[in-house]
């Protein structure tokens, strides 16, 4: 099976989207697109019920093929690490489903594998997770009543990236807010494989306004589909430059 590279889109909200398109739809267009919606609703610590805004998270997740969770500010670190990588087993699942139904038939999924195979294929499966590529686009709500979590979501961040650190793969990560100052979303952190030196960027970012998920996937995908026509035409131009472009 040809390694290949792992894209997901990771939505860290508290509420609920008010302006623009249905981010169901849309995160619904990037999973087709080829790249995974996974989704972070954080809770308030005196928080006991979930508000009718944060149902949207589960919405999201399901249409863009990824994993959602509702979490306590406090405990955003250690979900940040767990749903990326849930999110990356189960894409690679789906991979591997795939594969099955075209050696195996249209009917045939990993489930109905007897056990002992089964268990054979989920160690390519972990396999796979340690050696592809994985591609982080971290889009960060910033609207008014956020502001208080940034320094908790800027945290939890560096400790995706330093988690991520011991795989085999190659991990990029860039990460946008929004609403922007003068767009629907704004580049807060450029592609780069560690996430450590965002420390002097979050202090900067300003909290307030509206909250525009939809449009702010669909300018997610689009940033995913702009790297990789970057990065071809780099290739043909300068071949085996790919690294010091990245």
């Amino acid at each position: 099976m040809k390694k290949g590279t792992l894209k997901q889109i990771l939505l860290i909200t508290d509420g609920c989207s008010n302006k623009g398109e249905d981010p169901a739809a849309t995160a619904a267009l990037a999973h087709q697109q080829g790249m995974t919606v996974n989704v972070i609703g954080i809770l308030d610590d005196d928080q006991t019920e979930q508000p009718e805004g944060l149902e949207e998270v589960e919405d999201i997740a399901l249409s863009g093929g990824g994993v959602s969770q509702l979490v306590y500010k406090q405990s955003l670190s250690q979900t940040v690490q767990m749903v990326t990588k849930q999110a990356m087993t189960q894409t690679l699942q789906g991979f591997v489903n795939q594969e099955l139904k075209q050696i195996l038939g249209p009917n045939q999924n990993l489930e109905d594998i007897e056990p002992d195979k089964r268990g054979e294929i989920m160690e390519v499966v972990e396999d796979m997770g340690e050696t592809c590529d994985l591609e982080v686009l971290v889009l960060v709500d910033t609207s008014a009543s956020m502001h208080d979590k940034l320094p908790t979501v800027k945290e939890a961040l560096i400790d995706l990236s330093i988690s991520l650190n011991a795989r085999i793969g190659r991990n990029r990560f860039c990460i946008f807010s929004f609403p922007g100052k003068r767009k629907d979303i704004q580049k807060v952190f450029d592609w780069s494989p560690k996430l450590d030196s965002i420390s002097t960027v979050f202090p900067k970012l300003s909290s307030g306004g509206i909250t525009p998920t939809g449009p702010a996937i669909r300018e997610a995908m689009y940033q995913f589909g702009k790297k990789g026509l970057l990065r071809s035409l780099r290739d043909e131009d300068e071949p085996g430059m790919e690294e010091a472009w990245n």
